[in-house]
């Protein structure tokens, strides 16, 4: 069972923002920028590619949506996306705010954010999704 795994089944807390049957979109406690989210199928997948075409176009569209609200949220140029696929071996997407190339640059220090400052960013984002 994977770390996501673990927290789909709520054996691990994570700063959810969005939540459907099939999805779950939360904030990365060791993120490249502020908002920076993982959004992942509920279902433990390894590779994205290996996912089921309904599945997968699912999940590009939870991320789509999820995107948006976090655009709102967190001022940006545009909202980055990533799919490395080594870290953990469960599907995830990376939505990470972004104003120049170099902010997807998973090479870089990752930053430390408060378990306060990381709830507020997950609330802001909450609350995007909503309008």
């Amino acid at each position: 069972m994977t770390i996501f795994s673990k927290i789909v089944a709520g054996e691990i807390p994570a700063y959810i923002v969005a939540e459907t049957i099939d999805y779950l979109a939360f904030l990365d406690i060791n993120p490249l920028a502020e908002g920076h989210v993982l959004v992942i199928p509920k279902k433990e997948v390894d590779y994205i590619f290996d996912m089921e075409d309904d599945l997968y176009a699912g999940l590009q569209i939870f991320a789509k949506i999820v995107a948006t609200g976090l655009k709102k949220a967190i001022p940006c140029k545009r909202i980055g996306v990533a799919v490395i696929g080594l870290e953990v071996p469960h599907v995830h997407i990376h939505l990470i705010p972004m104003n120049r190339v170099d902010d997807l640059n998973f090479a870089r220090p990752k930053l430390s954010f408060t378990p306060e400052q990381l709830e507020a960013t997950a609330e802001k984002i909450r609350e995007a999704l909503k309008s």
